[in-house]
């Protein structure tokens, strides 16, 4: 595996261990791209180039596309309040539900009772 590639799937693989980490409450807050970079020893810039050059959208985005999966997988609890899996996600609970509506394009009440039925 050539180095870009390496940077890549140390990148997903960073995301999917803080994600864990914040919904089991080994972690206080929700990295910044930046985080991420400190981690695997470049600059923030380098991390952001790399990515968007193999996959064609920048580590933000696949954050996002991450943090999306974990909170539809959240929701689909039904132990746990809406309010609950925004702050597991580090977001204060109305920035959450509008997150999720713009990312989802539903709010997350929307997705939590289409869910049932399987239809998102």
């Amino acid at each position: 595996m050539n180095r870009p590639e390496q940077i890549k799937e140390n990148y997903l693989q960073l995301i999917d261990k803080h994600l864990d980490d914040l919904i089991h409450n080994r972690a206080d807050y929700m990295f910044e791209i930046e985080d991420f970079a400190e981690q695997l020893h470049i600059h923030s810039t380098h991390l952001s180039n790399t990515i968007k050059a193999l996959t064609g959208t920048t580590p933000c985005g696949l954050y996002q596309t991450k943090i999306l999966s974990v909170a539809k997988l959240l929701l689909q609890r039904p132990g746990l309040t809406i309010r609950q899996v925004a702050l597991m996600l580090d977001f204060e609970p109305s920035q959450f539900t509008k997150w999720f509506k713009r990312f989802h394009g539903i709010s997350p009440k929307e997705y939590r009772s289409h869910s049932v039925n399987n239809k998102y």
